[in-house]
């Protein structure tokens, strides 16, 4: 969602009225960000003089960092593949596609491979995700179809594998969370609904940890929660930070999680309100510290939406992780993503 016409009333003005309050005046009064720089960009999205770009998803090249991929959504028109250069490498016209996730090695006709998910949003009162096998050696998508996932509209979406068994957890716009279990193995993918989960308003961004089976999700006007991922888990969220004009100013959107070790690592979240980025350890949830991404070789970054990040070797330009954003302003242009490496996030932070 973007905030250019939004009327926000921050926590920190309780019992004032409602008013809009200019994004400098949002920054000067959140807690203090360094700043870092992108070192590339995708093109941008077809759809221009739009909300398009949303949301994207990393595979990571395991032979050949460099020639790694992103999956990203248009949310007015499909999913697009990108290479670390930042050219598109393919695109499949899927409609009104909101969040994006992805997974390695799983079963599918024709032997194991990347499997891409969507949030399929094209009828707004009953969800759907939409299904990709991505081919990692032409980067192209191939759709397999979509599936049911409960009464509402779709918005977020994450993947989450428990064993053999992977998982999507699609996030519906009333807060409502729906944990579907995909069996993509036979001639036509199915999918089952195992639990349902509810937050108490608009809700999207999402990430899941398969080492430590922790979900979190973003409730935009609300802060960062916390679920137990397994199927079998308890459906109660933990708060993990508020969207209190300080840490996150609303709204909290893209979530994306850095992991290290077996059990190790950072939840960061797309302060949207302030056009920053906040962090928190997976350890203890304790605060770790915020970020903005200024000018430099590629423009700042305003009103992100989705982002995500891995670890790893990318390559030159990004040998220690790879951070990707969608950025809502571009300049002035169509929406597009930008990238950035992860060492240079975690040195500004400390």
């Amino acid at each position: 969602m973007r905030l250019s016409t939004m009327v926000l009333a921050l926590p920190l003005l309780a019992g004032c009225a409602a008013r809009e309050i200019p994004v400098e005046q949002r920054i000067a009064m959140a807690a203090p960000a360094v700043t870092v720089t992108a070192k590339g960009e995708t093109v941008p999205v077809g759809t221009s003089n739009a909300d398009a770009a949303d949301d994207p998803a990393i595979w990571r090249n395991p032979a050949s960092p460099a020639d790694s991929l992103i999956v990203g959504t248009d949310k007015k028109a499909g999913v697009y593949v990108y290479g670390l250069d930042g050219k598109s490498r393919d695109f499949v016209d899927a409609g009104r596609v909101n969040n994006v996730d992805l997974r390695d090695g799983v079963a599918m006709p024709g032997g194991p491979g990347v499997l891409v998910v969507a949030s399929d949003r094209n009828d707004v009162a009953q969800a759907k995700l939409a299904l990709f096998r991505l081919d990692t050696a032409t980067a192209k998508l191939t759709p397999l179809g979509t599936l049911a996932a409960g009464s509402g509209e779709a918005y977020g979406v994450c993947l989450y594998r428990e064993g053999a068994v992977l998982h999507a957890f699609i996030v519906l716009k009333d807060g409502t969370i729906n944990q579907v279990a995909i069996d993509a193995s036979g001639a036509q993918p199915t999918g089952r609904t195992v639990r349902t989960m509810k937050l108490g308003t608009q809700s999207e961004g999402c990430a899941a940890d398969d080492r430590t089976g922790r979900l979190y999700v973003a409730e935009e006007d609300v802060g960062l929660w916390r679920f137990d991922a397994h199927a079998a888990g308890a459906t109660t969220p933990v708060k993990i930070a508020a969207a209190d004009g300080r840490n996150i100013v609303a709204d909290a959107e893209g979530v994306a999680i850095a992991a290290i070790g077996s059990d190790q690592g950072y939840v960061l979240v797309s302060s949207q309100g302030d056009n920053a980025y906040a962090a928190y350890r997976l350890s203890d949830d304790s605060y770790v510290g915020r970020f903005r991404i200024v000018h430099g070789a590629v423009g700042s970054v305003e009103e992100t939406d989705g982002i995500d990040l891995m670890l790893g070797d990318f390559g030159p330009d990004y040998p220690g992780g790879l951070f990707v954003a969608q950025d809502g302003h571009n300049d002035g242009r169509a929406q597009n993503f930008k990238l950035l490496a992860w060492r240079d996030i975690a040195a500004a932070l400390g």
